[in-house]
């Protein structure tokens, strides 16, 4: 059997993981050749492909982060208009399924594929953990570890200088990374894309923690954040080429607007691209592998537009057109949680 397989979105730790995964069961598993289409769906719209073998060079890549194919995000009507151009594509070079690796723009053009009648088994990723119907996506724990080390060491320096501390996390439309960092490290505060927030009512919490005395206040923030409307008024940043709205920095917004109202000394820390660089977990390591696995023999035994997940310790398949009807945002009741602790 011949398989196609690409890596599409933002880059993500544990990606190089699946492909190794895939690659080896394929090979060993099944006597199956893989081939890699480069940077995404673009690889597949230009016929840019290398051939992937179970050898020295793909057992290293485990431990990697990013990918070795590349990845590129590609324009969502673009990529609509180019489907019959993608079938061609694979029929050129005699794929009979692809393994696409990918967050929700990705899977949901996985899924258009299938509806058209391409074998296709997705493979979820996301630093995010917003893709539906898995429990969690490899990239998360990494992204998690990431962050929470670096409030852990905020904490310190704005303990020393008696500040607020603001952090920005990514998080566009689920504050999950928020959520679960702002928990490990004992943040004061956390503001996510799903709970808008009253300037006010922070400006409120931070007072009466300085007032009884305690010594600083870190609040964790999603990018994705935003306040009630009457609240503050954020800067606009319009929509990028693929759709996407563009964030102007809430955290440092929010910061300034805590400076002008009780005076504090802020200042704000915006992670970005870090959380979802370096080498990945163990945690994401071995998800990811199980992932890439199961992708591998679920491909073998025709279970096609289907999408590898995580349900309790098993690895499991659900449908892709389940899979991308929403985002998996954080519920009210886990927020709940996390608010026990906020002051």
């Amino acid at each position: 059997m011949r398989i196609g397989i690409l890596t599409g979105g933002g880059d993500c730790p544990g990606l190089n993981a699946v492909i190794r995964a895939v690659v080896r069961t394929a090979e060993g598993r099944y006597g199956s050749t893989v081939v890699g289409f480069r940077d995404g769906w673009r690889g597949l719209l230009e016929d840019r492909k290398i051939k992937l073998a179970d050898d020295e060079r793909t057992d290293r890549i485990l431990t990697r982060g990013g990918t070795i194919l590349g990845t590129a995000r590609v324009n969502p009507d673009k990529l609509r208009a180019g489907l019959d151009q993608i079938r061609r594509t694979l029929d050129d070079n005699g794929i009979e399924a692809l393994v696409p690796i990918g967050g929700e723009g990705t899977l949901t053009a996985a899924n258009w594929l299938s509806e058209a009648g391409v074998p296709v088994v997705g493979v979820p990723k996301t630093i995010d953990n917003d893709i539906d119907c898995t429990d969690v996506t490899f990239g998360f724990d990494t992204a998690l570890s990431v962050a929470s080390d670096a409030i852990d060491r905020l904490h310190t320096t704005a303990e020393s200088h008696q500040r607020v501390m603001l952090v920005e996390v990514m998080g566009r439309h689920a504050g999950w990374i928020a959520l679960g960092s702002g928990l490990a490290t004992g943040a004061h505060l956390t503001l996510v894309p799903e709970v808008p927030f009253d300037v006010g009512e922070v400006c409120d919490m931070i007072k009466k923690r300085f007032q009884r005395g305690d010594s600083h206040f870190i609040c964790v923030v999603a990018e994705g954040a935003t306040p009630i409307p009457e609240s503050m008024t954020l800067r606009e940043g319009g929509i990028d080429e693929f759709g996407h709205k563009i964030f102007t920095g809430v955290a440092q917004q929010l910061g300034e607007e805590i400076a002008r109202r009780i005076g504090k000394e802020t200042r704000t820390t915006v992670l970005g691209h870090v959380q979802r660089g370096g080498t990945p977990t163990p945690h994401d390591r071995v998800l990811a592998t199980r992932f890439g696995v199961h992708a591998a023999d679920a491909v073998h035994r025709g279970d096609f537009g289907q999408m590898v997940a995580l349900h309790g310790t098993a690895i499991e398949l659900v449908s892709l057109a389940d899979a991308t009807r929403r985002l998996k945002t954080v519920p009210p009741e886990r927020y709940a949680e996390a608010a026990a602790f906020f002051g």
